[in-house]
């Protein structure tokens, strides 16, 4: 329960700090260095290299490692800008990005967890394609972190009477824990910071449903194709299943009205505005904005009361994955402040090489360069503020970048969602999913190894659908 009280005194906290005045001003990201992105890239290479070079360190010290960054960010802007800049800065990126974001992950996190496939499930070709296909769809609905914590059990289970099983986990990687979270906000944690930004919820459905039916259908083809190859090998030597067969039942349903609740609240606050501001700290929070999280939270509390601990239990629910998130994405968030700053001043600031590299010669932007640039720096550091670099990037005007500039966030959500698949660290689930099935018994291969079988899966189904649908 300590990721619940420390969720609801934050938000508290957020909600009832005294009223102050602070600057309204920006910084001035076309004077800053590049120095001022040391803490961003230092806590994104801690994520990276920490759970896989020192886990047991990273384990009992990762809030430690963000908090230390962070505060390499916020005592320099306060001794460089003043104290009432600076606050309003990071208040500005927590009451209206962070804690938005944090808000639905947890109850994603907490309503599905609730939720519980129960039986056994015999994993034939035609099982693991449909398996993979269901929990793909299901990831644009209950986000990518929701739809691997309900089905990686199960298709564990499904396959723990073969000898080859860890390409299952691979493509599951693939499509569950990624590629399928690529329809809504509520899929992936980079499309719900362009909602929060001002991108139409079903904005994302329209523009990324081509390409994302086009790479799932090949992915779920060659899976098929290789399953079926590694099924017919093992013949005889398949060994008896040790899952005892039983009825395959959906347990814990009550939940679903409660995700049907959390949609429902994020569509209400893309429709309704009633024009009521709070003023924090010189951070306007809209009335709709407010109620959404509040609904949203409600529903998560909702969620563990009404919910069977029995089935929360069998799916090996704990709040550490979610508090190690919350906790990397505060450093996140606050170390990205500068780095934001920077890349909107454009050729004018200190990311001028890395602008001219996404902007034509008449200074139109290059999809191309925006969706593998934005793809494999999500690949290898983190997809969601990878997103928010580019989104900025391409001036951060979601009116425009929604309506003249389409393609670029077209190319920008595709390459943060997509190629977040490259490695274990591209997004949350993927690494969680590699953690359950090692301790499952399932061979998975290294972090370079599972990067061999992404580069050959995956970035030729990237290089075609950058020529069908981002050129």
């Amino acid at each position: 329960m300590r990721f619940v009280v420390w969720m609801a005194v934050l938000v508290a906290g957020g909600l009832v700090v005294p009223e102050t005045a602070f600057a309204a001003e920006g910084l001035p990201g076309d004077s800053m260095s590049l120095l001022w992105a040391i803490p961003f890239a230092g806590i994104l290479l801690s994520i990276a290299t920490g759970p896989l070079f020192f886990p047991h360190f990273w384990e009992h010290h990762y809030g430690k490692i963000a908090a230390f960054w962070a505060v390499l960010v916020v005592v320099p802007l306060t001794l460089g800008f003043g104290f009432s800049t600076a606050m309003a800065s990071v208040l500005h990126t927590m009451l209206l990005e962070y804690m938005s974001f944090i808000i639905l992950l947890f109850a994603l996190f907490t309503i599905s967890g609730g939720i519980l496939v129960a039986g056994n499930i015999h994993g034939t070709p035609m099982v693991n394609t449909g398996l993979l296909l269901i929990g793909a769809i299901m990831a644009s609905i209950v986000g990518t972190t929701g739809a691997s914590m309900i089905l990686i059990r199960p298709i564990i289970r499904a396959n723990d009477g073969r000898k080859h099983n860890a390409h299952v986990i691979i493509f599951f990687i693939f499509l569950v824990s990624n590629i399928g979270g690529s329809l809504t906000p509520l899929g992936d944690p980079p499309l719900f910071l362009g909602f929060l930004r001002g991108v139409d919820f079903f904005w994302t459905t329209t523009h990324m449903l081509p390409s994302a039916t086009f790479i799932v259908v090949i992915l779920l083809a060659v899976f098929y194709l290789l399953d079926t190859m590694l099924y017919r090998r093992e013949g005889e030597m398949r060994v008896v299943d040790p899952t005892p067969d039983s009825r395959v039942r959906i347990r814990g349903l009550i939940n679903a009205p409660l995700l049907g609740g959390v949609i429902a609240a994020i569509l209400m606050s893309g429709i309704w505005d009633p024009g009521i501001t709070f003023t924090v700290h010189g951070t306007e929070l809209e009335l709709q904005n407010l109620l959404r999280d509040a609904i949203i939270v409600g529903l998560a509390f909702v969620s563990l009361a009404v919910s069977r601990q029995e089935f929360r239990d069998a799916n090996g629910f704990n709040w550490e994955p979610i508090l190690e998130v919350a906790k990397l994405f505060a450093g996140i968030f606050i170390c990205i402040i500068p780095v934001i700053a920077i890349l909107q001043a454009g050729l004018d600031g200190a990311f001028a090489p890395l602008v001219s590299l996404v902007t034509g010669a008449a200074g139109e932007p290059n999809n191309v360069a925006y969706f593998w640039l934005t793809g494999t720096l999500s690949g290898f550091l983190d997809n969601a503020p990878t997103y928010l670099v580019f989104f900025e990037m391409a001036g951060g005007n979601p009116q425009e970048l929604m309506t003249v500039l389409a393609p670029t966030l077209t190319a920008i959500s595709a390459g943060a969602v997509y190629m977040g698949a490259l490695t274990y660290i591209g997004n949350a689930p993927n690494f969680m999913v590699y953690a359950i099935a090692r301790s499952q018994g399932i061979a998975m291969p290294s972090f370079f190894g599972y990067i061999l079988w992404s580069v050959a899966i995956l970035v030729p189904v990237f290089i075609l659908a950058t020529f069908i649908f981002i050129a």
